[in-house]
């Protein structure tokens, strides 16, 4: 009796470490599924003042960007202009059977005080159908951040709308070899002139210069 009953107490203890060592494993495993953190879209943009810099109304889904180089936005992360010089891939829950915009737009330009060419739009994508970026129509082909030196941090920020059908868009098509025709752009007044409605889904990091920039205003002729 006495080897059965220490037997059972053995197993207890085995049992109760298995537990300690597989739930952290299982629970670490479940966090890692996802490298975007759980903080409301809504309440970052109000925070970092994207509502009402940009918007007057946050939108509570987040739009997921990844930049080829395994780098995210994450609700007002803080990256750097080389880490987001190519063209990042983009998804947020969409209606497979609808329209969509999708803007990313830098209010701070040239900086957060002085913002004299609020703002500079560096992507700008329509008639994308669900979340399909490379079926949509690219009205502003993508540019990477360029904050001038001694700036201070940008904010950049992407936004994706629902068309209420699908748009001719009156715009000028403008390609990543010009800065031409992007200052002084708003995604607000935009949306307005679309009938877009307030944005669906959101995203923002936050950058300031580094050694990358001078290559980009070379790009862009400026």
């Amino acid at each position: 009796m006495a080897l059965l009953i220490k037997s059972a107490i053995n197993y207890c203890h085995l049992t109760t470490r298995a537990k300690h060592l597989i739930v952290p494993q299982l629970t670490a495993a479940f966090t890692a599924r996802s490298p975007y953190s759980t903080k409301s879209s809504v309440a970052a943009m109000l925070e970092h003042e994207v509502v009402p810099d940009v918007i007057a109304v946050a939108p509570s889904d987040k739009i997921q960007v990844s930049y080829p180089n395994g780098v995210i936005v994450d609700m007002g992360n803080e990256l750097t202009p080389t880490q987001v010089k190519d063209e990042p891939s983009v998804t947020w829950s969409a209606d497979p059977n609808a329209l969509y915009t999708l803007c990313m737009t830098d209010p701070d330009a040239p900086s957060r005080k002085e913002h004299t060419y609020r703002e500079w739009h560096h992507w700008l994508v329509g008639n994308i159908p669900g979340n399909d970026i490379t079926k949509g129509e690219t009205l502003s082909e993508y540019v990477g951040s360029g904050p001038p030196p001694e700036t201070g941090l940008h904010r950049y920020v992407f936004l994706a709308y629902k068309q209420p059908s699908k748009l001719n868009f009156d715009e000028p098509r403008l390609t990543n070899r010009s800065a031409e025709k992007r200052e002084k752009f708003s995604i607000a007044k935009f949306a307005l002139k679309y009938n877009l409605g307030n944005p669906v889904a959101g995203n923002f990091y936050q950058a300031q210069y580094d050694d990358y920039v001078p290559l980009l205003y070379k790009q862009l002729g400026a």
